[in-house]
């Protein structure tokens, strides 16, 4: 009871510092239909606060043992505890945005993200390097949109299932998204195929520091969004005017932009094409496409976001995750993204890793989505990162060090 007591008072509190109706009732229900998570005869208990007109947080606890911290994987008698945020698009009074902050390139935490938006509630979101890379980790692992901006591509991973909404109307696409973009004079026709949109082009193993290297290597295209400069490092940097016209052309990476200005970076023998391409007289303009599973061209307006995920958890209904073995199936703290049959948007978080709630793998946490009434699911970032805060901090218990919030890449916001 104390917990759930905690999160009614956070959220009212921000509500009413918003200047919303603090309108919270957190009144105990027997839910028919219990979480498919353990033993049958598990004591199960619900609370839903209504945050707003139109959204509502279900506060979830199943079993009510603490876990023995050698069986967090195997047991059956949980406990599980799980948040489910729903926002009806109907009748809610605002938008869902996908935000990254103040620049792509660096990490944020989930509060701070909701609160540089001015929103009232949100979740973490997609994968992020993270570890991966100690200079750029808030560097997003796949599909990027924000306010109708692409600021990362696809993978070529079909593990990568993308969530790409209207944070209007609700309505939402699922699957995987495929990209191709290219860098186009916009006199001569002349181009350069584009590996990616805001990521540090990856040099050749092969390739010394200061020297013309042949090896093959990679082409991106980056924006003032990345972060207070452009990534450094060996290879070709030529930074295009507001008008994409070319204002400097240098032989190493990294320089602070201007706003308005964009830079096209190469290593490897793309630098050598890019230094032949990219001549005084040169202007360029991004070419790309983003495609759906189906093939459909996305188009991205303002009100456009997309996110990345690793497996897709139901569809039309269905379960579909896939059966598979190492951490990544293990229980977890996880994070779901997905819809209802009737247009809602939904999103969880099972915290994980904890004595006070063991996680789920990726096939329990589908059928917590399913059961949950989510038609179309996506697993979202997990971990560490799983996170469900208000600006005043998190209300759940991220498994970080002390349940302290990580920093993360980009996270989903509802803004009033």
């Amino acid at each position: 009871m104390t917990r759930r007591r905690l999160i009614v008072t956070a959220t009212a509190l921000v509500i009413a510092a918003a200047g919303t109706p603090a309108a919270s009732a957190a009144a105990e229900s027997a839910h028919p239909a219990n979480l498919p998570l353990g033993a049958a005869n598990l004591t199960e208990t619900r609370s839903t606060t209504t945050l707003a007109r139109g959204i509502t947080l279900t506060h979830i606890v199943r079993g009510m043992t603490p876990a023995d911290p050698d069986e967090i994987n195997t047991t059956d008698q949980g406990p599980w505890v799980v948040n489910q945020l729903t926002i009806d698009p109907h009748l809610a009074r605002g938008h869902l945005q996908a935000t990254y902050g103040k620049d792509i390139a660096g990490g944020e935490s989930v509060s701070d993200l909701v609160a540089s938006s001015r929103g009232l509630i949100g979740t973490n979101a997609s994968f992020f390097t993270y570890t991966a890379s100690k200079d750029y980790p808030g560097d997003p692992v796949g599909l990027g949109v924000y306010g109708g901006k692409l600021l990362s591509e696809p993978t070529n991973d079909p593990a990568e299932q993308d969530v790409v909404f209207d944070g209007r109307s609700g309505a939402m696409t699922f699957g995987h998204t495929t990209w191709t973009g290219k860098a186009v004079d916009k006199r001569t026709g002349a181009a350069a195929d584009l590996d990616g949109v805001d990521h540090p082009p990856a040099v050749p193993a092969g390739c010394s520091a200061n020297t013309k290297c042949d090896l093959p290597g990679q082409t991106e295209w980056i924006t003032t969004e990345f972060g207070a400069r452009t990534p450094v490092g060996q290879g070709r940097e030529v930074v295009l005017g507001r008008n994409g016209c070319v204002i400097r052309s240098t032989a190493s990476r990294g320089a602070s932009l201007a706003k308005g200005q964009v830079a096209i970076q190469a290593t490897g023998s793309d630098a050598t094409a890019l230094a032949l391409l990219a001549g005084r007289r040169a202007c360029f303009t991004l070419r790309q496409t983003l495609t759906d599973e189906a093939g459909a061209p996305v188009r991205l307006t303002r009100s456009t976001y997309g996110v990345n995920g690793r497996y897709r958890l139901t569809a039309d209904g269905a379960i579909v995750a896939p059966s598979g073995t190492g951490s990544m199936f293990d229980r977890n703290p996880r994070t779901i993204f997905g819809r209802t049959a009737d247009g809602k948007i939904s999103l969880i978080t099972v915290d994980g890793r904890m004595t006070s709630s063991v996680g789920t793998t990726i096939a329990e946490t589908a059928t917590v989505a399913q059961s949950l009434g989510l038609v179309d699911a996506v697993n979202l970032d997990g971990g560490g990162s799983t996170t469900l805060a208000t600006p005043a901090g998190a209300l759940n218990t991220p498994s970080g060090s002390g349940g302290t919030q990580r920093l993360v890449g980009d996270a989903l916001v509802w803004v009033p």
